[in-house]
């Protein structure tokens, strides 16, 4: 029959050195963990390619939006309408996925907040859903191209905008001025599209 003989321990030792490296690892293991933990939702949203469009439409407005999900995780818009007075529109993403001339476009709701203040000029802003200002030329034509990471495209997570009761673009008469609230001092509603997902 086999024995081991345990140690007896001596009350005079100094106590056994603490490995120092094995701290160091499990707090880097720990930070990692928490990283992923707090990225991996992102990722997982939406995926490259994912695609949303909506008709513009106002009164003698009308145009297109879409929007992509790129590989770096930035939406990429692009507005193409025409019919706008010449100057600069207030353009934002609403909560709402209703577009009802009748009552002003009021049915798209307020901007995508993320509780947040509205504008770029605002120390507590901006809105997920605030675009800078389309400008439309002389004959009443807009083309503009954004980047946002302000939300995504996906059907997961509190970042999208294609949630139960979806989302819409609204352009504005005026310009945005970035930092009246709720959105900056832009005027009435004269367009707007309802975002869907696109036919793949």
């Amino acid at each position: 029959m086999f024995h081991r003989e345990c140690p007896i321990p001596n009350p005079g030792a100094p106590p056994p050195l603490e490995n120092p490296i094995l701290p160091a690892r499990t707090g880097l293991a720990w930070l990692l963990a928490m990283a992923l933990t707090l990225l991996l939702p992102s990722f997982l949203q939406a995926a490259e390619g994912d695609r949303v469009v909506g008709d513009i439409a106002g009164e003698g407005i009308e145009g297109v939006v879409s929007m992509e999900e790129t590989a770096a995780g930035v939406v990429l818009i692009e507005i193409v309408v025409e019919g706008l007075s010449p100057g600069h529109h207030a353009v934002h993403v609403h909560s709402t996925g209703r577009c009802e001339p009748e009552n002003d476009f009021r049915t798209a709701d307020t901007h995508v907040d993320g509780e947040l203040q509205h504008g770029v000029r605002d120390p507590l802003g901006p809105h997920p859903g605030d675009l800078p200002n389309l400008h439309a030329t002389q004959d009443g034509v807009a083309h503009a191209e954004y980047f946002t990471r302000g939300f995504t495209l996906g059907t997961e997570g509190d970042q999208r905008i294609l949630d139960r009761d979806g989302s819409a673009l609204v352009i504005h008469s005026g310009a945005d001025d970035y930092a009246s609230q709720p959105s900056g001092a832009s005027g009435d509603r004269i367009a707007c599209a309802v975002l869907r997902r696109a036919e793949s």
